[in-house]
């Protein structure tokens, strides 16, 4: 295969004119019939530049790619948020050509012959991280980031998020706010829970007593709120960890007779198509989640492409959507 000391030989210039050359750099000044010369020569000798080498060497649609779910499939009826994702897992996939094995937690890992690159969807145990760095080195992470880790990640800045709802409320001139959140391990807070406690502490506005725990299901979230509210003695505004749960704490709310925003207000997180049609509609933080999706593809088709050693964090962003539940 050709090189570029080859072009340059035949050519007569230097090789980092024909680099720039052949990379179209703007700012070379040369004359057009050196660049055509250069052009021609490199057309003769069927060069391929770094680039096309690697796509010829693996071309996107060549690409395998499994995704792994750490959680059951049954959890994305309760839980629009990680269907999302999911959704857009499959549809950048099939938008590039890839070739796409899903894989839910509770199923054995698929014999496959070939991977290129494996998403994983949540956090996996640590048996199963063992099981896929065999497999390849290609891993990003979705919904889940280790700080100084070695592999992609692609999630959302929920110590932000947590801090935002915070800042909202102590603006409003609230001095009490609960938490009402789900666990991935049990016994274990989330990131959302521990950054929402750490910041609520430091303003003076959360106390252990009020930050509930329980499952990311709207049920878990009924069953937790009526606890609460049945001590009588609870927090006027609510941070709750997700939709699903936040449709569950409404409920218990209704029933005890309370106020909406009036006696308790509440800010949820991910803003599934549901949360605009809830009694009143839930104030509640957009979530890109199907982005989430996209990019973790993207991610292992460009690491693939280009060799990149070094892991990348995206963050996706995240807004405040303010409707019926806050005043």
């Amino acid at each position: 295969m050709a090189t570029l000391k080859d072009i340059a030989v035949e050519a007569g210039v230097s090789l980092a004119t024909v680099s720039r050359v052949l990379n179209d750099d703007p700012g070379l000044n040369v004359k057009e019939e050196t660049k055509r010369r250069i052009l021609e020569i490199a057309e003769k000798l069927e060069y391929k530049n770094s680039s096309s080498r690697r796509m010829l060497a693996n071309p996107v649609g060549q690409h395998h790619f499994l995704a792994l779910y750490s959680y059951q499939q049954d959890l994305e009826i309760n839980d629009p948020y990680y269907l999302a994702i999911r959704h857009g897992i499959e549809t950048q996939c099939e938008k590039l050509g890839i070739e796409l094995t899903n894989c839910y937690l509770g199923h054995a890992l698929p014999e496959l012959k070939k991977v290129t690159g494996v998403l994983v969807v949540g956090q996996p145990s640590d048996g199963t991280r063992e099981t896929l760095r065999a497999m390849t080195d290609n891993l990003c992470f979705i919904d889940f980031h280790e700080p100084g880790g070695q592999y992609d990640a692609v999630d959302i800045d929920l110590v932000r998020i947590a801090k935002e709802v915070i800042d909202f409320f102590i603006a409003q001139g609230v001095s009490r706010i609960g938490f009402i959140g789900g666990q991935d391990r049990p016994g274990k807070a989330d990131i959302r829970e521990i950054a929402f406690a750490e910041y609520g502490r430091l303003k003076g506005v959360v106390s252990e007593n009020d930050i509930w725990r329980g499952g990311f299901s709207s049920s878990s979230g009924y069953e937790l709120a009526k606890t609460m509210l049945a001590q009588g003695d609870y927090p006027s505004a609510l941070f709750v960890a997700s939709d699903s749960i936040a449709i569950g704490v409404l409920r218990a709310i209704h029933e005890r007779g309370l106020k909406i925003p009036g006696d308790i207000s509440l800010i949820s997180v991910n803003d599934i198509p549901t949360a605009r049609f809830t009694f009143p509609p839930l104030s509640t933080v957009r979530i890109h989640s199907e982005m989430m999706g996209s990019q973790g593809v993207n991610l292992l088709v460009e690491k693939a492409r280009d060799g990149r050693a070094l892991p990348l964090n995206v963050f996706v962003p995240s807004v405040l959507k303010l409707r019926g539940t806050t005043r």
